[in-house]
């Protein structure tokens, strides 16, 4: 017998979930290697990870975040764009902004067209088991579930409304529920958010397991590579706390890293493309170009206006607003720090040709335009009444890749992430930045703003907006597909019960598998990953 039945290698939104799952039944052991600390100690970073509105805190710490950055990307003016991903028991779910979006029942059938057994009818019931929402179970939604998902429709700024109004005025009608039957219109996001803390995959899924005697989950555990043996994954080698260490397991090696972590793990252990592997010095186990192929990413914008009407910045920059607001949370679990920054959003399209919507809309009632060191200042605003609303592309056709720089597995890979690197996507975000405006214009906003910040007025023609949004423009954390499923290996990573073409007893099972993106935040989609994931190991491995 080995140390272990499955060993998971991270704790993040699909990892957590896998983790809970796979050891429900009592009958395997699981072992969970987190490369991160725990998400409750030490105490200042546990306050931040569990206050809603505290991520702003953690954007720039190395503590908790991985702290990526891309090469110079020609798409966004040769700027390399900061990718913070989670390190941290719940990963990036324990660092997000805890957008509850599911995507679009189209993005599910061609998962389901490129992956049999993840279509839209599958995936739903799997949401629905997995949910608890607070709206109650309808034909869309689940309740009763482990995953508690917030309405968050309580304590919203008052322009959250103004701004529904503007969207319904510039043609974009109400829509109370963008997990629901429509995806397309404006209104508030649900969030993983429970009883005025955050709800990340660590406290849904993870903790309550964490008393199983056959879980073990041992945290600040770099893997460093996957061994295989006679083409089978057999275990993994893991530092910890400068020693290094070997697990055997007696079924299967999962890995659940990301989407950057996932495909540098395969490449460090000889998965991947054989001559950039050969000329780093690593053995090929099995040449597989696709690894960290396939990159595909939502790029963001935010349009500032400085406003005749009070935002959060009016209370949350003050020490005197700190304090009230900080009463107001600990008193009565409300107010804007237990909210996340994106209070309302919505989904258009830039064309009435699309069948579908290809943007995706975010109200924030407060601007962080003036920089503040080691931090994303959402906690100390902008010095003026300021308002900023953001979108982000939800179909980008540009792909780009993720490839390791050395056989050091301590050096973080190289991220190319090629944004708006074809016309498609210059042409939809070029549209889009126009469609804001076009909100901001309306009667029920337009009263309201004393004028635009950023990018200015003076920004007018098609060329200026472009190059405005190529020097401004950057991730909205959804990197994706680079380990991706798919019929065959001449253009996939995985089959579609997640395992790794031509390895034995290794599967990966994480954003990073995603056959597509989908249209919107990824949180949830990977979460179903794990869900779904341990439906499909647990079932092979009867």
């Amino acid at each position: 017998m080995h140390d272990t039945d499955y060993i998971i290698v991270g704790s993040g939104s699909a990892g957590s979930v896998l983790a809970n799952r796979l050891s429900a039944s009592g009958k395997h052991r699981v072992t969970v290697l987190e490369a991160g600390q725990s998400d409750v100690a030490p105490r200042l970073i546990n306050f931040f990870v569990h206050l809603p509105l505290g991520y702003g805190k953690l954007f720039y710490d190395p503590k908790v975040n991985w702290c990526y950055e891309t090469e110079p990307d020609p798409g966004l003016a040769g700027n390399r764009d900061f990718w913070p991903r989670g390190k941290v028991l719940g990963g990036s779910s324990s660092i997000n902004a805890m957008v509850y979006i599911r995507g679009h029942r189209a993005d599910y059938e061609e998962w389901g067209a490129a992956a049999p057994g993840w279509g839209w009818d599958e995936c739903l019931a799997a949401y629905k088991a997995m949910e608890d929402t607070e709206a109650g179970a309808d034909e869309y939604r689940g309740k009763g579930g482990p995953l508690f998902v917030s309405e968050n429709r309580r304590g919203l700024h008052w322009l959250v409304e103004d701004y529904i109004a503007a969207c319904g005025q510039a043609g974009l009608p109400y829509n109370r529920d963008f997990n629901g039957a429509e995806q397309e219109g404006a209104g508030t996001y649900q969030m993983t958010i429970h009883r005025a803390r955050r709800n990340s995959a660590a406290r849904a899924f993870l903790r309550p397991a964490m008393g199983r005697k056959n879980l073990k989950v041992i945290t600040q555990a770099m893997v460093t590579r996957v061994l295989i043996e006679g083409g089978r994954a057999v275990g993994v080698e893991y530092s910890k706390d400068g020693a290094v260490f070997q697990m055997r397991c007696n079924a299967e090696v999962i890995l659940a890293g990301g989407a950057i972590n996932s495909p540098q793990l395969l490449q460090l252990s000889g998965v991947g493309p054989g001559s950039l592997l050969q000329g780093l010095g690593i053995g090929v186990v099995r040449d597989n170009p696709n690894v960290g192929d396939h990159l595909n990413d939502h790029q963001g914008i935010n349009y500032t206006w400085e406003m005749n009407a009070p935002t959060y910045n009016d209370l949350l920059r003050p020490w005197w607003g700190k304090l009230f607001a900080g009463a107001q949370y600990f008193l009565t679990g409300g107010g804007p720090l237990s909210k996340s920054i994106n209070h309302g959003g919505g989904f258009f399209r830039t064309r009435p040709d699309l069948d579908r919507p290809n943007m995706q809309l975010y109200f924030q009632a407060f601007s962080t335009l003036i920089p503040r060191n080691g931090e994303r200042p959402l906690l100390t605003p902008d010095p003026f009444s300021g308002l900023s609303i953001g979108l982000s592309n939800c179909r980008p056709t540009s792909r780009g890749q993720i490839r390791i720089a050395s056989a050091d597995p301590m050096r973080h890979p190289r991220i190319v992430a090629n944004a708006y690197s074809t016309n498609n996507d210059v042409e939809e975000m070029l549209a889009a930045v126009k469609f804001v405006r076009k909100i901001a214009a309306q009667p029920a906003f337009v009263a309201r703003m004393k004028h635009e910040l950023r990018p200015g007025p003076e920004v007018q023609s098609d060329e200026a907006l472009i190059a405005d949004f190529r020097a401004r423009s950057g991730t909205v954390y959804h990197p994706s597909c680079t380990a991706r499923m798919g019929a065959d290996e001449g253009s996939s990573v995985l089959d579609a019960r997640l395992r790794v073409h031509g390895v034995a007893g290794l599967r990966v099972c994480d954003a990073s598998a995603f056959p597509n993106l989908i249209a919107g935040n990824t949180n949830a989609p990977s979460m179903l990953m794990g869900w779904k994931g341990a439906e499909v190991i647990l079932a092979d491995a009867r």
